[in-house]
């Protein structure tokens, strides 16, 4: 007997040394004592299914102002596609955005993650605000996919994106899983810590104030985008999302850029809202990305279970 497990133990030790095979099964044979009486062949077979490749494409999307949009399409085997949506001055390559497209591909959910106009790879200039234009850059590349066939199972945002998945829900109501990472519910909140405590009578006085960062220049508001932000009410457009549309809220207990408090304010206003807090997390969930990635897929495969019972 205990010859008989060291050649089993050697056996799958050097099975899984072995470089790929072009095959997908193996079939290992040993003998086992059945009653110390007459011994008897059995047969174990041990399955190794392929794995679909993963493919990824980068894709260039027009936005209704003839800028175009740079993406990247991960196929992992699902027709329907999950976009994600990064926050402010960030990009499609943001940690969170490339941790979540990973545990998708795990899940076999093909994503899409792409750049704001003024963002990352996209045409245009960076803009502060301008949180509606954003959701029309986000409506061209559901569009996109829609006219290609495929459909759009989930749109997730974080931070600023978060928002802009929210008013997407609220102005178009063709999709009906949203998730919200550290969005902000009043967009009143947040403007003194970035542009300062006089912001308001500067930018009345120049028009704009110059954003800098360790004496380096980093990006220009106007009067215009200062309004832009100020007049965009979360309030108000969450009201507008439809009872059918499922909303999950992420946010970190630790969150020092969007305080955790706004989640409840989102809880309480939209109809069909689940609320997930991780405990500890910062802005950008570090060191909490397992947790967040297993809650966001977990919510996004059980909506999609839920419409396919449905539609059953």
């Amino acid at each position: 007997m205990e010859t008989f497990l060291q050649n089993a133990s050697s056996l799958f030790f050097n099975l899984s040394l072995s470089t790929t095979p072009k095959i997908s099964h193996y079939q290992v044979r040993f003998s086992i004592p059945c009653n110390h009486k007459s011994r008897t062949r059995k047969a174990f077979t041990l399955s190794m299914a392929p794995t679909p490749a993963v493919e990824q494409h980068r894709v260039t999307i027009p936005n209704k102002h003839g800028e175009k949009l740079v993406g990247i399409l991960r196929e992992s085997g699902s027709r329907e596609i999950v976009i994600l949506c990064h926050g402010f001055r960030s990009s499609k390559e943001a940690n969170v955005i490339v941790n979540l497209a990973a545990s998708l591909e795990n899940a076999r959910l093909s994503s899409f993650r792409f750049d704001f106009a003024g963002n990352g790879e996209s045409d245009g200039s960076f803009q502060y605000g301008y949180y509606w234009r954003e959701v029309e850059d986000l409506r061209a590349v559901i569009q996109h996919f829609h006219e290609s066939n495929r459909g759009v199972s989930a749109i997730v945002g974080h931070s600023k994106g978060g928002d802009v998945v929210l008013l997407y829900a609220s102005k178009y109501h063709d999709i009906k899983t949203v998730v919200n990472l550290s969005g902000r519910y009043d967009l009143k909140a947040g403007i003194e810590e970035r542009l300062g405590k006089d912001h308001f009578e500067r930018i009345k006085k120049d028009g704009f104030i110059d954003v800098e960062i360790s004496g380096n220049f980093e990006y220009r508001v106007t009067l215009e985008s200062l309004m832009d932000r100020l007049d965009t009410n979360m309030h108000e457009a969450c009201l507008q999302i439809d009872e059918e549309c499922r909303v999950l809220t992420v946010h970190g207990s630790s969150d020092k850029v969007v305080p955790a408090e706004d989640t409840s304010k989102f809880a309480k206003i939209i109809p069909n809202h689940k609320l997930h807090i991780i405990e500890k997390a910062n802005h950008s969930f570090t060191g909490h990305q397992d947790e967040l990635s297993s809650v966001v897929v977990n919510f996004i495969k059980e909506t999609l279970h839920k419409d396919r019972g449905t539609a059953n």
